[in-house]
């Protein structure tokens, strides 16, 4: 179990995080949402020990995390939105480089490469150099490395940033399966139906505070599951329900340009934070 207690990050006179409370399950695939500037990545850096809190701290299972806490460290797995590996090396390479980091043995290494690069898809490619994958081969790599060294914990930063669409889903089915063994995975990401998709609990971020804290089920279920769209005066508004028949006679009483849809996650967040999620 992860505990955040009351943590803030300052840079110079920018508040980048402001006086976070989370607890994080152990198991949870748990989501950090929010627009460019939210502070999810500052809030994934000070998990992973990068960065330190200005004030607060961070508890795993019980026990303070910061830099000397060898042993719960050790739990975590980082996955960046940059792409940190050497460009001349291969993805046998790579996966050795990380197991040597951590002073696997030669037997170890080599069993677990060959499952993660199975499982991920890669291990007809495992020979190709950094350099010559493509974006999403990329992504499933870091993933491997990642898992090398089975963490307790896998940290995501905008793992799907700059996917396509159908990468993206790919990426999801293999979280999903990563989590399904019950690692915990705390995902940053602005694309807010990953986050539907993904997430058992996600914690709304605007500007460094929390919003809203919850299943994006009941998120949406709390604002209204049917919502109308209308169009007034060249402006898009929408109005949300709870009751499908509700909706439909709102709609057809509409003398505008309107339309039925499902409520979603980003309905939430437009609601909360006043904002529109910059994509």
């Amino acid at each position: 179990m992860i505990e955040i207690r009351g943590i803030t990050k300052k840079f110079g006179d920018f508040t980048a995080v402001d006086d976070l409370n989370l607890t994080v399950n152990t198991g949870e695939f748990f989501g950090l949402l929010g627009p460019n500037g939210a502070g999810k990545t500052t809030t994934i850096s000070m998990i992973s020990t990068v960065l330190l809190p200005t004030a607060g701290q961070i508890l795993i299972d019980g026990n303070i995390l910061d830099r000397k806490a060898a042993k719960e460290k050790r739990k975590l797995s980082v996955i960046t939105q940059e792409y940190s590996m050497r460009q001349d090396m291969t993805m046998d390479e790579v996966m050795e480089y990380q197991g040597r980091l951590y002073f696997l043995p030669r037997r170890v290494i080599k069993e677990r490469s060959d499952r993660l690069l199975e499982f991920t898809g890669l291990i007809d490619f495992r020979k190709r150099t950094v350099r010559h994958l493509s974006g999403g081969m990329k992504r499933k790599l870091m993933i491997c490395r990642a898992l090398m060294t089975e963490p307790e914990i896998l940290l995501l930063d905008e793992p799907t940033a700059g996917m396509d669409a159908l990468s993206r889903r790919q990426m999801w089915n293999l979280l999903r399966s990563v989590n399904s063994g019950s690692m915990t995975i705390i995902l940053t990401t602005h694309y807010i139906e990953e986050a539907e998709a993904l997430c058992d609990r996600v914690a709304l971020l605007n500007r460094g505070r929390l919003q809203k804290l919850d299943s994006p089920k009941t998120l949406i279920d709390e604002l209204g599951m049917f919502a109308v769209d209308e169009m007034r005066d060249g402006k898009l508004e929408t109005r949300y329900f709870h009751e499908r028949e509700k909706a439909i006679a709102f709609l057809s009483e509409s003398h505008e340009q309107a339309s039925l849809r499902a409520t979603t996650l980003e309905d939430v967040f437009i609601e909360v934070a006043g904002a529109k999620i910059n994509k």
